[in-house]
């Protein structure tokens, strides 16, 4: 018993040791426009400890893949063909060893698909089609191929910007922590759209009661993420650059807060782009690929899920139009559009701000989509 009890005493400390400690190396996933010399999707290796990048791999002739999203198990990579007639939606085998990427099947969604991500169990994948106004949900089969659309969801309606809310255009999804429930934003008719999740049920997709809230006519609701218990939902206004916080209540969303993204005295074009909340849940990061071409940083009060405003840093790049932060929160990686860049920031542990190292790639074009895969 003794010997038992020694044994349990040495295992354990290893184990807990194992399971806090942080995971150092990466894979970069990044997704392109297919458009001046952009071939499709690439794999680099990151290293978090240095921030440093390394080449892996590319898979070539993959139109537009404007938007990634990568399955639980790191097995398989979903990419939306973004395109105005005879859109995809395409999965793809991964090998995060060696980033090495392999075609399996591509299915048609709706007019230009600008957003695509996938539940915890991989039984279903959910499309935003920009375009087209609507929402698909494609079932994933074992081999991590995709099946003909299940569900289509169709939204109807307008806003008060008749250039750019003449019609909808759905442009993103998230699910509930607990997956019970879709949120899904239209900036085309000012609304975040509620729905239940049912991942066995077919269709798997019912509207709850109610089933939208209205934004601010004319904001163009895009980008959302959840604050890291899952009380707030904090949503990027798109056409006005700014955040609006939601306490989350099952399926219904309260406005609580809404600040401007912008400095007052800017006078460029306003465009609110991605929005992370940080790995440890202190900090709220939101681009404005405008022609700020900054990222915004707001502290998270705990308590009631309110933001306070940091600091705008400028991205060394133009157009950040997509960024991730890695899992120990520091360094963000963000994906600059116009200026064809990849640039890595380091992130303060003790204030959330950033600062800009020398890591950068500057040989691919139009990047738009960035997503991370801890390699074991």
């Amino acid at each position: 018993m003794k010997a038992l009890l020694y044994i349990i005493l040495l295992v354990f400390p290893a184990i807990i040791f194992a399971q806090k400690k942080p995971v150092k190396t990466f894979d970069l996933l990044i997704g392109t426009h297919a458009k001046d010399g952009s071939k499709g999707i690439y794999a680099y290796r990151f290293y978090a400890e240095s921030g440093n990048l390394a080449y892996l791999s590319q898979i070539d002739d993959v139109e537009n893949a404007s938007y990634l999203c990568v399955s639980p198990d790191s097995k398989f990579i979903y990419a939306v063909n973004n395109s105005e007639k005879n859109s995809m939606v395409s999965a793809f085998k991964f090998d995060k060893v060696n980033g090495k990427i392999e075609f399996i099947n591509k299915q048609p969604v709706g007019d230009a698909p600008a957003h695509i991500i996938i539940d915890k169990e991989q039984k279903n994948i959910f499309v935003s089609n920009y375009g087209s106004g609507s929402l698909m949900v494609l079932p994933v089969n074992k081999d991590g191929s995709l099946g003909v659309t299940a569900q289509t969801i169709q939204n109807a309606g307008s806003s008060i910007n008749e250039e750019r809310q003449a019609s909808p255009h759905v442009y993103s999804t998230i699910l509930s922590p607990d997956e019970k429930h879709l949120f899904y934003a239209d900036p085309g008719t000012d609304k975040i759209n509620i729905y239940r999740y049912r991942s066995s049920k077919t269709p798997s997709l019912t509207p709850e009661e109610p089933s939208f809230v209205s934004v601010t006519p004319g904001n163009g609701p895009s980008h959302m993420d959840f604050s890291a218990d899952g009380k707030y939902l904090y949503v990027v206004q798109g056409m006005t650059a700014e955040i609006t916080v939601y306490k989350v209540d099952g399926s219904k969303l309260n406005s609580i807060q809404t600040l401007p993204m912008a400095d007052a005295n800017f006078k460029g074009k306003l465009e609110g782009g991605d929005i992370h909340v940080s790995p440890n849940g202190q900090y709220l990061y939101a681009s404005n690929h405008g022609n700020g071409d900054e990222i915004c940083i707001y502290m998270i009060n705990p308590a009631d899920g309110k933001l306070t405003f940091l600091e705008r840093d400028g991205t060394m790049g133009q157009s950040p139009r997509s960024f991730v932060i890695d899992n120990d929160a520091k360094h963000v990686i963000i994906a600059n559009q116009n200026s064809n860049s990849i640039n890595v920031m380091a992130i303060d542990q003790k204030t959330g701000r950033l600062y800009p190292t020398r890591n950068r790639i500057t040989d691919i074009n139009a990047p738009v989509c960035v997503k991370l895969v801890a390699v074991e």
